[in-house]
Formats: C-alpha cells, sequence, structure tokens
C-alpha cells in the first residue's frame, strides 16, 4: 500500500467534510423535518480546538482539503476562529464552506481574511416567495446579493448549488443558467435525493441530470468545460459561448460517482463517516478526548469504506435528514 490515506480499493483520501453543528435556520423540504430533529447536546458537539486536533493528526497522513458545513455552519458563533485554526496546519491547501448564504453579507469578508478560500452557497430559488416555501421559514435570503458578497470577498471561485425538484423549481432552471452569461459563478444542477420525509415518493420530484441539460440548452449553445479551478468534484461542467460563468450537473441518482470518491466526512459529534448514504462510522470523538492517537481508527474507517451508496435502492444509512451531514 503505498503512503497516505487509501480505502480498501485504493481510492486516495484527501478531503474532510466536517460539520460543526446539526441544527439550521432553515427547514428545506428536501434536507430537514418542518419540526426539526432532536439536537445534539452541546457537550457532544466538538469544540473548534477538537475539530483542529483531528485535522491536524489527518494532515500529515494525506489529508489536504476541507469543507465546513453543518446544519448551517454560520449559525454557529464565531465561525471565523475555526477557520484561521485550520488555516494553521500547513498541510491543508484548500478550505471551502457550504451554507445557505443568508449570512454570507455579514460574514464573507471576515472569513475570508480568517483564510477561507471558497464558498459553496445553495439557491433552490431567485424568487423571494418561493425561497420562504421551500425553506419553510423567512429567510430574508436574496442569493445575488450574496452571491456578490461572496466575490466581492474573494471567496472564489463561486458556486450556487440548485437542488432541483420537480413541480417547485424546475421551472427556473433556465433563470439559474442565464445568471452564468453576466456573472463569473459556477451554477451546479442537483438531482433531488430522495431521504427523510420524502422517502420513495420523492423518486416523482427527481429531475434526471439529461433532462437539466436539455433545457437549459435553450438559453444557448452549450459547450464542454473543464469548470471551476478548485473543487470540480463530482460535477460535469458545460458553458454557453460567451459566458463568464459555467453550468454544472450532479447527478448523485441517475449516474453515480462512488468509483472516484475520495473523501469523507466528520460529524457534528466527532464520528467519520465515510460514506454520506451508508451506515459505517468510526467514533473519533471518544480516543481524541482521551488523548490517544487517531491514525489507527481513521484506517481501520477507510478499511471498511463501502464501494458505492445505495440510495437507488433508497437505503440512506440511517439519515433521517441531509442536515445532519451537510450532503
Amino acid at each position: 500500500m503505498t503512503s497516505g490515506l487509501h480505502d480498501q480499493f485504493g481510492r486516495r483520501i484527501e478531503y474532510l467534510r466536517i460539520s460543526v453543528t446539526d441544527r439550521c435556520n432553515f427547514r428545506c423540504v428536501y434536507c430537514m423535518p418542518l419540526e426539526g430533529l432532536p439536537w445534539l447536546p452541546k457537550s457532544d458537539i466538538l469544540s473548534y480546538e477538537e475539530i483542529t486536533e483531528v485535522v491536524r493528526q489527518l494532515a500529515p497522513l494525506g489529508l489536504r482539503r476541507l469543507r465546513i458545513t453543518g446544519g448551517e455552519p454560520t449559525i454557529r458563533p464565531q465561525l471565523d476562529r475555526l477557520v484561521a485554526q485550520l488555516r494553521s496546519v500547513e498541510a491543508v491547501e484548500d478550505i471551502a464552506l457550504s451554507t445557505n448564504g443568508v449570512r454570507l453579507p455579514e460574514l464573507a469578508g471576515p472569513l475570508r481574511a480568517a483564510g477561507l478560500d471558497r464558498v459553496n452557497m445553495s439557491a433552490d430559488s431567485l424568487r423571494p416567495d418561493r425561497i420562504a416555501a421551500i425553506a419553510r421559514r423567512s429567510t430574508h435570503l436574496d442569493p445575488l446579493v450574496s452571491a456578490t458578497a461572496a466575490e466581492e470577498a474573494g471567496l472564489e471561485p463561486v458556486k450556487i448549488n440548485v437542488v432541483v425538484v420537480r413541480g417547485v423549481n424546475d421551472d427556473e432552471v433556465e433563470d439559474f443558467a442565464r445568471l452564468t452569461l453576466v456573472h463569473p459563478w459556477h451554477v451546479r444542477f442537483i438531482e433531488l435525493m430522495p431521504v427523510g420525509e420524502l422517502g420513495a415518493s420523492g423518486m416523482d420530484r427527481v429531475v434526471p441530470g439529461g433532462e437539466i441539460l436539455r433545457r437549459i440548452g435553450t438559453v444557448g449553445v452549450l459547450e464542454p468545460s473543464t469548470g471551476p479551478r478548485l473543487g470540480n468534484g463530482p460535477a460535469v461542467y458545460h458553458q454557453f459561448r460567451g459566458a463568464v460563468g459555467t453550468v454544472g450537473v450532479i447527478t448523485p441518482m441517475s449516474h453515480t460517482y462512488c468509483a472516484d470518491c475520495n473523501r469523507v466526512r466528520l460529524t457534528a459529534d466527532g464520528r467519520l463517516r465515510t460514506c454520506l448514504f451508508g451506515d459505517h462510522e468510526v467514533d473519533l470523538r471518544t480516543p481524541l478526548r482521551a488523548g490517544e492517537q487517531l491514525a489507527p481508527f481513521v484506517h481501520r474507517a477507510l478499511a471498511e469504506k463501502p464501494a458505492a451508496h445505495e440510495l437507488l435502492q433508497l437505503r440512506v444509512g440511517g439519515l433521517s435528514a441531509l442536515s445532519q451531514l451537510g450532503g
């Protein structure tokens, strides 16, 4: 076995998604129940210092890329302090944030100053009334204002993630695609993943990536693109002729990308989850708080990482909501 972090199938693991909270200020229909979830006790949630120590121990093994997620990570106080601590880990090359964007106008600058590199923002509509209906909250979110704040702060590339739900927001895919004609943003359309209260009934709401591409093809001539310089992940990108941004599709339902999976997830309460929709986890919080080295636990987890998720069989590894792991 070569050096570094590899799973049992030889996939190199260099990307850690870090959930800093299980809570969210939205209740998006595809992500979290309206009534919320049983929240984790505060004592179970890793401190910023504990999160940084996990990264500090994994970096020499080959960890290079981090993404801060939730729930909604920006509702945790002083998130810029965590970013600064993670930035101090020498081997870390890239720190990204996934957010619903509500607090970006006020936080983009401080987060960039602390060392954040880039941002992914969820935006499932451009219409204020529909945003509120999907989030089931009065959000006061203007996706264009939030994305512009991120761009002006230097959090680039700016990616806008749109979960496409048939009969809910699929009539806006062309509007989102047109944003890339005039903004240097990367709009990614994501197939709905039927989890939680949607369950099997959600399959009727899935809009396949191929259909999305055909519909946005009415906006202009699409050509293949390499996409943004950093963090392409599972998206397949295209670009309109003359556009300054790109459009992408992420297809967990119609075309899985498990063969190239390079990531694992750290839950807010310190469990290492090796597949978003798997049920395999290894407790890191207990050995961490006991002062033990984490490498043996991490290597054990990777030795059991599954080859692929079973989402198409509607097996979701015990997730009652995507918000529990930040996607």
